[in-house]
């Protein structure tokens, strides 16, 4: 059989590279159930008029379909999510009379989207969701709660205890205070202009400006629109700054005041490596955002784009009695952790997760080798026995390919455990012996240097 060749858009890691991605994904689930969140999980597929619902997604959506096809088209009708959050509206509305709102739900899975594939995006990724939903409503303090519970699971990531991951920026802005700045200057079309808006980051404003004029803007409403667009602060003087463009609206003084909270709430988590921004460029590009709107970009590393993504949605689940409102928070964890990897930014010390290796005298010795394997086990210490019976020196070598840092040796005088590190070996009891806690499990470093 001839090497199989990749698929583009696929990612696989190696071991050690996926012991990184699991730490990740533990930290983040400690963190969201310390904050109250309950997990679950839905199926891959949806029907799809469930999943076009979101706007022009078509392009996007894998579709689901057997190889006997012709007798039996049930399966015609269902794609692959591409995000997480269309199945949980769905889940919320099939079981609505068994849950207790609001809801808080965390969600870490697998999502596939049919988009050409390049660093950062993949067409099968993993999200980490977290949302909380009302029924008939949902008061703005949760638009806080979501920003401070992804706000401390990035802190954790980024500290040098937690992965050591690159800082992160929070930007945050609020589809209100846009449209109520958009219907103060007068303009007609204000979901347009937003969307052009969005595209700040991407075209240099000149073009953009252009733009706006061309979707039936004047010149001075191009210009007002760019001026707004362009403020970004850390702290809640962006109202004056609004303020100072002289537009007028309730709908502009609610958003303001709202955005003012998020931004004070989340003050208290803010550090060196976690920071907040009010960013009035940020509309986010789907068309069911109704409130507060986030973006995040991990320092270094911008070209990923945003990593972390969502915001308050007041319509997106209804039964036709009772409308959902929600709010939530999406961390693109293989647009975040895949490239760091594939540059070596991110290291695991180990392949493996054993801490030791029992070595073996010979092939007539192997019982007794797993025995001591089972007993370091019993105590909680993650242990293989060596594949092969070769020289002690070979075996030692075999470990030092692993990353495995002890191996424990059969004597005349009883058990023997070496630190092939510093060379140490001593007596053990495999009854009790436990590493320390720097060795118990890999240890994931920042390569600094490849980190830019």
């Amino acid at each position: 059989m001839a090497k199989p060749t990749p698929l583009s858009g696929y990612p696989e890691l190696l071991p050690a590279q996926r012991f990184v991605e699991t730490s990740v994904i533990a930290t983040l689930a400690q963190v969201f159930e310390l904050h109250g969140f309950a997990n679950i999980e839905t199926r891959a597929v949806e029907p799809l008029d469930q999943l076009l619902r979101k706007g022009d997604t078509s392009k996007e959506v894998y579709l689901l379909r057997r190889l006997q096809e012709e007798d039996d088209k049930r399966d015609s009708t269902l794609g692959l999510h591409f995000d997480l959050t269309v199945p949980f509206a769905r889940y919320v509305l099939e079981n609505s009379g068994k849950l207790e709102f609001p809801f808080r739900r965390y969600q870490i899975q697998k999502a596939w989207r049919g988009e050409r594939p390049q660093d950062g995006r993949y067409r099968e990724f993993t999200q980490a969701d977290i949302d909380v939903v009302g029924s008939g409503e949902l008061p703005f303090h949760h638009d806080v709660e979501v920003a401070r519970v992804m706000l401390d699971a990035l802190g954790r990531l980024a500290a040098p205890e937690g992965i050591g991951l690159p800082g992160f920026r929070l930007q945050v802005n609020n589809r209100k205070l846009i449209q109520g700045f958009y219907a103060g200057l007068g303009i007609a079309d204000i979901d347009e202009t937003m969307r052009l808006i969005d595209k700040l980051d991407k075209l240099p404003a000149d073009v953009l400006r252009t733009q706006l004029v061309g979707s039936g803007l004047t010149e001075g409403q191009a210009d007002r629109c760019l001026e707004l667009a362009t403020i970004c602060t850390a702290d809640d003087t962006f109202v004056d700054k609004v303020r100072a463009l002289g537009v007028e609206h309730p709908l502009l003084d609610e958003g303001l005041e709202e955005l003012a909270a998020l931004v004070r709430g989340c003050a208290p988590l803010v550090g060196d490596k976690v920071r907040i921004e009010a960013d009035l460029k940020i509309a986010r590009g789907l068309d069911y955002y109704t409130g507060t709107v986030f973006e995040t970009r991990l320092d270094g590393h911008e070209s990923l784009g945003s990593i972390c993504s969502g915001g308050r949605y007041d319509a997106l689940a209804s039964d036709g009695r009772t409308t959902y409102p929600g709010v939530g928070i999406s961390l693109g964890l293989s647009r975040l952790l895949v490239p760091l990897l594939n540059k070596g930014v991110l290291v695991a010390d180990r392949s493996v997760p054993s801490v030791v290796l029992v070595a073996l005298t010979d092939e007539g010795s192997r019982a007794d080798s797993d025995a001591l394997a089972t007993r370091l086990r019993r105590n909680g210490v993650p242990c293989e026995v060596v594949a092969t019976a070769q020289k002690f020196g070979k075996q030692i070598r075999y470990a030092e390919r692993r990353g495995i840092p002890y191996v424990l040796f059969s004597t005349e005088d009883g058990p023997q455990i070496k630190d092939i590190r510093s060379g140490e070996q001593v007596p053990v009891d495999p009854d009790t012996w436990t590493p320390p806690a720097a060795d118990l499990r890999p240890t994931i470093t920042v390569d600094q240097e490849k980190n830019q």
